[in-house]
């Protein structure tokens, strides 16, 4: 339905589409699964380490519907903030001779920061002295500085110290300040006498005042007179042993006894006899004997320039992180001068660059400390290594300089993520590919270096599991294998949306897709499905009547789902095409007749067009049913069969037999006589209409058809018929008659006349009488005689 808007607001529930701080706007089209994020907030932890957002997904409908989903984003520290002191300057007294472990003071730095980047710890800093060391430490972790040596006013009356509070980042941000600590004198030192000239024998006479002896008071006390306005006889000063009063070492000053002038007797080295103070000056003392007399001269020995400034190294190697704010400060080790005043070191000069500048600490003294200040973020994908020349020079005229080299090696961070050498991958791949097969590798790269450029691939979040049954990724190779197998009938395209993360602390993650086609191959046989039979068929139907439909299908695609289908045998069936593609009727082709087969194994084959070609086979039986379209057929005709007469009631005399081709109640037969017309004898017979006794015949079809055959019936006399007494009839008309024979006649005495009639004409028409009496008590039978009649 279009585009679809994600909406961010606050936790309080309300939405925004501006980009505001705080808010964000995603959107999304139809084409893709998953928003596409624009950040419109930065992110400070310092500001607001966590931000409550409330994504809302809207579709198109109407009224809308939409999906909400709560965000928490936890705003991740980078070390981004320099430690910061307190104050400005720290200042303190401490009175000489304090005891060691005494605290002097307490230095304190913060960091906005968080975790390991606010962690401050202190130390001096590069350019403190190591006699400094001797004498003060500082805790790394409270900032107190404590006495660990011997503070003596009479050495030095203040101490000025670097302290350096650094953090705990990856890239450690430092900030430097000077502790300045002022020492209090106290009375710890009593005087000291030494004998510089000494008479061991005074004169009596000797005026008052005369100088027996010349002592020296340590600072600078005098005891004794000296003529300021002494005038010295030149002539006698070898007398008097004019000389330098000097120790053990051999004297830098002489004394020319004949002329009275000061001389340099060796190499004076002014940095050795005065170090960096500001006035050299050396104190002599001249004596002459005789009287004794002792004059204090002061030499100044003046700097010239010769001395070179000097750095520690003459190379430097600083690795400073891509990271490095604007604004970061990385303190060098100052050049050394042994000129002092203006022929010390004056100024600083840095070859030019675009990413330093150079700031000069003045500490007063003669002590100017270089600091190398990052003007411009540095980026070691772009210069991994910045060469810069520092040069120290000093007042002299004409001046000298000293000069160090200073290479910065640009330390990465993880400010780089990775990038896909595509937009997205495609690729076409055969279904079926075998297990373990490599489909595409993809490729990413990372700019950084280290562990920061190394990349890892993976599926992401989104993949659905089912996916990563199919596909196997290598996490190092970015191949991408098959891992299951691949059916295009079950799905056709797959979108894999793959991510490639560094090893960074904080990982940074790209993501792309791999857009795999599966190409279909012929591996589905035609699919053959009956969806309409009917399993019986009447032997009547018309050409043309469908017996089945059929559904042809096949999974594959293109010419391999293309169908072919027939039926390869000689039956009276045929397959016509349907409106709709792969439906096929199976149809008659040719009259059936149940009698000569009444049965078909029909078989239809299924062929697609692929290569190879793949097929099946269905074969369905299709049963002819019958209908009433044969007569019944008798054996014969006629039939010629000879009957006997006086059969009795009931029993068998033939049997006729017909068959029908039909089945079923089709093929009953029942048997009848045909009546009517001038056939007597049918009335005469009958005949059993279930198996044919006698001679017609009738089946039970439907409708009911018939078949007559004319049967020749010759009927031959049989004794069937009893005879009739005519007389003697008794009084009821029954063949029983009594007559009356007197008692005592003689045999052959005729009793009665008996007549009798028998229907047969033949000889067992004949009839015989037969009388029944008692004679003694006993009934005898006997045949007397017999008559013959006619026939009719």
């Amino acid at each position: 339905k279009g585009p679809s808007l994600y909406l961010v607001g606050y936790n309080d529930g309300t939405k925004s589409t501006r980009g505001v701080e705080t808010a964000m706007v995603v959107a999304c089209d139809a084409r893709c699964a998953e928003p596409f994020e624009e950040w419109c907030f930065s992110t400070d932890p310092e500001s607001v380490a966590k931000h409550r957002l409330m994504l809302t997904a809207f579709d198109g409908g109407k009224p809308a519907k939409s999906g909400t989903i709560e965000i928490n984003v936890d705003v991740l520290d980078v070390n981004d903030n320099s430690p910061v002191f307190q104050k400005d300057v720290y200042s303190t007294t401490l009175i000489e001779n304090a005891s060691i472990g005494t605290i002097v003071i307490q230095v304190n730095a913060t960091d906005l920061d968080g975790d390991a980047n606010a962690e401050v710890r202190y130390s001096f800093g590069n350019e403190v002295d190591e006699r400094l060391t001797e004498l003060f430490s500082v805790d790394s972790l409270t900032g107190e500085i404590r006495v660990v040596g011997l503070i003596d006013f009479e050495k030095s009356k203040s101490y000025e110290i670097d302290v350096q509070a650094s953090d705990k980042g990856p890239v450690p941000l430092s900030a430097d300040k000077s502790v300045i600590i002022s020492i209090i004198d106290v009375n710890d030192n009593a005087p000291e006498i030494e004998v510089t000239s000494f008479s061991s024998t005074v004169p009596e006479d000797a005026r008052i005042g005369t100088t027996v002896a010349l002592i020296s008071v340590k600072e600078g006390t005098v005891v004794g007179h000296i003529a300021k306005d002494l005038g010295l006889d030149k002539s006698t000063l070898r007398n008097r042993g004019y000389r330098i009063v000097h120790g053990s070492s051999e004297p830098l000053f002489q004394v020319n006894k004949d002329d009275g002038i000061l001389y340099v007797n060796r190499k004076i080295d002014r940095e050795d006899l005065c170090e960096r103070s500001k006035a050299c000056v050396i104190e002599l003392k001249t004596a002459l004997e005789n009287p004794l007399e002792v004059h204090y001269i002061a030499v100044e020995v003046l700097d010239v320039n010769d001395n070179s400034p000097s750095f520690p190294e003459m190379e430097k190697t600083l690795e400073m992180y891509e990271s490095a704010l604007p604004g970061a400060r990385f303190q060098l080790h100052a050049a050394h001068d042994g000129d002092s005043g203006l022929l010390s070191v004056q100024q600083y000069k840095l070859s030019p660059n675009e990413h330093f500048r150079l700031e000069v600490k003045d500490r007063g003294e003669d002590r100017k400390t270089p600091i190398l200040i990052l003007q411009k973020s540095l980026d070691r994908e772009s210069v991994k290594t910045h060469h810069l020349l520092l040069t120290a020079v000093d007042g002299g005229k004409p001046p000298k300089s000293g000069e160090m080299k200073i290479t910065v090696l640009v330390v990465d961070v993880n400010d780089n993520h990775p990038v896909f050498t595509k937009d997205s991958y495609s690729v076409q791949l055969p279904e079926n590919t075998a297990i373990g097969t490599t489909i595409i590798q993809v490729n990413a790269t990372d700019l950084d270096d280290g562990s920061n450029g190394e990349i890892v691939y993976s599926f992401s979040d989104v993949v659905h599991g089912k996916v990563r049954e199919y596909f196997n990724l290598n996490v190092k190779t970015g191949e991408i294998t098959v891992s299951g197998i691949l059916d295009f009938e079950e799905r056709n395209r797959y979108e894999i949306d793959l991510q490639a993360s560094d090893k960074g602390t904080i990982a940074f993650t790209t993501d792309t897709s791999v857009i795999i086609n599966i190409i279909d191959v012929n591996d589905n046989a035609p699919e053959i499905e009956v969806t309409s039979f009917s399993k019986s068929l009447p032997e009547d139907c018309k050409s043309g009547t469908t017996v089945a439909v059929i559904t042809v299908k096949d999974s594959d695609s293109g010419v391999n789902g293309k169908v072919l289908c027939f039926i390869n045998q000689d039956v009276p069936f045929t397959l016509t095409s349907s409106v709709q593609n792969n439906m096929f009727s199976i149809v008659t082709k040719t009259p059936l007749d149940r009698e000569k087969q009444s049965q078909y194994d029909v078989t239809i084959i299924a062929k697609d067009a692929g290569e190879p070609s793949l097929s099946s086979e269905k074969t369905i039986r299709i049963d002819i049913s019958d209908v009433n379209d044969n007569s019944p057929q008798f054996l014969l005709s006629p039939y010629t069969f000879y009957l006997t007469e006086n059969n009795s009631p009931g029993d068998s005399i033939f049997k006729l037999q017909a068959t029908d081709q039909d089945e079923g109640d089709n093929a009953l037969i029942s048997y009848h006589i045909f009546r009517g017309g001038e056939n007597v004898l049918s009335s005469f017979l009958n005949i059993n209409p279930v198996n044919g006794d006698i001679s017609a015949l009738k089946n039970s079809g439907s409708p009911s058809l018939s078949s007559n055959v004319s049967v020749n019936v010759f009927l031959l006399d049989q004794n069937d018929n009893p005879p009739v007494i005519l007389h003697p009839v008794s009084s009821n008309g029954s063949a029983e008659g009594v007559e009356e024979v007197p008692r005592n006649v003689p045999a052959g005495h005729l009793v009665t006349k008996v007549r009798a009639w028998d229907r047969r004409a033949d000889v067992e028409g004949a009839i015989a009488v037969a009388f029944l009496f008692f004679r003694y008590g006993c009934l005898s039978k006997r045949f007397i005689g017999s008559d013959t009649i006619f026939h009719r």
